[in-house]
């Protein structure tokens, strides 16, 4: 229990300080804005259907505005000096990689939430059911729990805003793969079920690399 108490603090206090600020969620809002839009001029004249283009404008919009947050998530804390306090605190190192990894899950889905609904706008596909909603929130854990232990690795760096996608990018193609090809086939019109492969991937890859951050994040953090 104490442990958990350590997480909702940590995220508690991280949605405080962007609430205060907002410099997380108003670059990565305003960024997946720009790319729906850059896209929907640039496919609508071009291809046949847009059907066969808006899983792989989604998740794009998602991945690179997700980047951003991520390059915030612990350069704050490094640039106001207050990270080495977080470190020296009486606590599990894993607890303060969950309240990270979580408080950058909310951020990206809150984004998400605002996204969808001006995507089927722009689009006029249908993205807010619950097998299109379960795809897209597995792929979003699971950037998220990449994204973080890889955010603490570049934190330190001097070129921390170009390393970090250098070293993400690879590691999280399993998960953009299956998130384009589930939400390409849920649209049309696929069940979830004949998408068991995807899932167990996606699942698998989500379970792997949580367990892999909650052990290495400690020794992470002290390079």
């Amino acid at each position: 229990m104490r442990f958990w108490k350590i997480v909702a603090a940590i995220i508690g206090k991280d949605i405080r300080a962007e609430l205060r600020t907002k410099d997380i969620f108003s670059s990565m809002f305003v960024f997946a804005l720009l790319a729906v839009i850059v896209f929907n001029f640039a496919f609508e004249l071009r291809v046949p259907s847009m059907k066969m283009v808006v899983p792989g404008i989604v998740w794009v919009a998602v991945t690179f505005a997700g980047t951003l947050g991520l390059n915030r998530a612990f350069v704050i804390e490094q640039d106001k000096g207050s990270l080495a306090g977080l470190l020296l605190a009486p606590v599990d190192r894993a607890a303060i990689y969950f309240g990270k990894m979580l408080g950058n899950l909310i951020f990206i889905t809150v984004v998400e939430a605002i996204l969808l609904p001006l995507v089927m706008v722009f689009f006029n596909l249908s993205l807010l059911t619950g097998p299109h909603l379960l795809a897209l929130f597995l792929g979003t854990y699971g950037f998220a729990a990449v994204g973080t232990i890889f955010s603490a690795i570049a934190v330190n760096t001097r070129a921390r805003e170009v390393l970090l996608p250098v070293l993400l990018f690879p590691v999280l193609l399993p998960v953009l793969v299956a998130g384009v090809k589930m939400t390409g086939s849920l649209l049309d019109g696929e069940s979830l079920s004949s998408l068991a492969n995807w899932l167990r991937l996606i699942a698998l890859y989500d379970v792997g690399f949580t367990v892999v951050a909650y052990l290495t994040f400690g020794f992470v953090m002290e390079e």
